[in-house]
């Protein structure tokens, strides 16, 4: 008797058991989460946007690639909108530079008939970022 009470309680905590949410493996999936999870996520995504085009900016007018004040916005970001931030943005970064090879070595890629054969990084984050 006990026997069968100990076995229908095994089998009714097995079935009843709650089943963890398993984390994001890819980075689009850690973005998704990103959005889905942050009340804020539009001015995050803005403040990603802002911070990828200043970069940009700052590294086309020969302005000194890690000072005070990047460093600081970025640190704000990652404060913010934790480390699926920083890797998003490395994901973006790696982008650009695949596109900027096959665009010296003449190979043709999917972002050129979206923007043109002649696309900036400008044009790309503002393609990639979309809010």
């Amino acid at each position: 008797m006990i026997e069968f009470l100990l076995l229908t309680l095994v089998i009714f905590l097995f079935l009843n058991r709650t089943k963890k949410k398993r984390k994001p493996r890819t980075l689009d999936g850690q973005l998704q989460e990103l959005i889905t999870q942050s009340t804020d996520a539009t001015s995050i995504a803005v403040d990603i946007k802002r911070y990828l085009l200043n970069t940009i900016n700052d590294n086309n007018n020969d302005v000194p690639k890690f000072s005070e004040a990047q460093i600081l916005e970025a640190q704000r970001i990652i404060d913010r909108a934790g480390p699926v931030a920083l890797y998003w943005m490395s994901d973006i970064a790696a982008q650009l530079a695949t596109l900027s090879a096959a665009q010296l070595n003449g190979l043709p890629t999917n972002v050129e008939e979206k923007l043109g054969s002649s696309a900036t990084p400008q044009a790309v984050v503002e393609a990639v970022v979309k809010i």
